[in-house]
């Protein structure tokens, strides 16, 4: 293939589709192009621009990326997909199969002893809004597998004997027949060990591990929203065969703000002013992210009108610029006045039935109007 195909076509999916979809499509490809059913070149390039498609729109920041810059933008900065042959294919998605026949084929069918990749471990950041839009350092806590200590991960009692699997025959692996394939699969009867502990070790029960608490600084980057995450590599629980550990993924929870509503790149402010500042106009101090600043409310301002504050927003973690805060000003009604007020305001009362605004005189037609055709009988509804 002289030129690389939208990921999105690649899939047979939209731009809209979530995460299952996304894997879904890419299952049936991956049985459809597979090197053991179908050995001619083509196919197996097909299989490989399959995961390249899914290990990107798997990805949200890759997605991203990708959604907003097309492949220029997975250039560099380790965005772009890797894969040397098929089999680092079957190391990186073997997980998403969810085991059984094809879970073995494509975790390690053809792999042979090729150690399983650890599990993946998620855990929680949760940040304030301000936190979000400068980026923040935080630490975070979690449990984690390593290896026992006692048995120096053997599994076995110190000085107790290991056999081989009799169902094997110490090679981890069997052969199943799937449809026309001839998948090799991890060996139901040692998990793929291939050895059989006599003696299970007192401290971990014959698991190799034991269970102790991580603590981890994580470098949140600007602009990070509600539900996004930040993968930590390597930081994940250990394989159980001695391959590459899996990753940690810190998904992030940003907490409601007292003032400030989110809209994207956005944050939205509601700020109340009087009924003289509406009319007259005036200057106000409103808050921003940053400190404060001022906004100037011109003469005439409508309740629900919305100011910008260019670049009062929140950074795009992906490298683009700030947003805008967005100021939408509230008339507020005294539910007391003074003396005093009450006189200025039957003042003003009345100057207003003498010179009406523009609105209320077209409202005032408007009404006269409705008045003239119904006392003519133009209105009236016919028995």
């Amino acid at each position: 293939m002289t030129s690389k195909r939208d990921f999105y076509e690649v899939l047979g999916v939209h731009q809209q589709v979530g995460e299952q979809e996304i894997a879904s499509a890419y299952r049936k490809l991956a049985i459809k192009f597979h090197p053991d059913s179908n050995p001619d070149q083509e196919s197996t390039e097909r299989f490989k621009e399959a995961a390249e498609a899914f290990e990107v729109l798997n990805d949200p920041e890759k997605r991203a990326r990708y959604d907003q810059f097309g492949h220029a933008g997975l250039e560099g900065a380790g965005h772009a997909p890797h894969f040397q042959d098929v089999s680092d294919i079957f190391e990186a998605f073997g997980d998403i199969f969810g085991g059984g026949v094809f879970g073995d084929l494509f975790g390690g069918g053809r792999r042979g002893q090729r150690a399983r990749r650890g599990a993946d471990i998620k855990c929680q950041v949760t940040l304030d809004l301000e936190e979000a839009a400068r980026g923040v350092s935080k630490t975070i806590r979690f449990d984690r597998r390593r290896k026992c200590r006692a048995c120096d991960g053997t599994g076995g009692e110190p000085g107790s004997t290991v056999e081989s699997c009799a169902r094997c025959g110490g090679q981890g692996q069997v052969v199943q027949r799937a449809g026309i394939l001839h998948v090799q699969t991890t060996c139901p009867s040692c998990q793929g060990a291939g050895k059989r502990i006599t003696v299970p070790c007192s401290t971990c029960r014959g698991s190799g591990h034991e269970t102790e608490p991580v603590t981890l600084d994580v470098a949140i980057p600007s602009g990070v929203d509600d539900g996004m995450r930040v993968r930590l590599s390597g930081e994940g629980e250990p394989s159980p065969g001695g391959g590459p550990p899996g990753d940690c993924y810190c998904f992030i929870k940003v907490r409601e703000h007292s003032l400030f509503q989110r809209d994207g790149q956005h944050i939205i402010l509601q700020c109340p002013i009087t009924y003289s500042q509406a009319v007259l106009g005036a200057t106000v101090e409103v808050p921003t992210l940053d400190g404060r600043d001022d906004l100037k409310i011109p003469p005439g301002t409508q309740l629900g009108e919305v100011f910008r504050l260019r670049g009062c927003g929140l950074p795009d973690f992906r490298g683009g610029g700030k947003g805008d805060l967005l100021v939408q000003v509230m008339v507020e009604v005294p539910h007391k006045v003074s003396g005093r007020q009450k006189e200025l305001l039957r003042e003003l009362a009345e100057l207003e039935n003498a010179d009406v605004t523009p609105q209320r005189k077209s409202f005032l037609k408007k009404l006269g109007e409705y008045f003239v055709a119904n006392e003519s009988g133009d209105g009236q509804a016919e028995e």
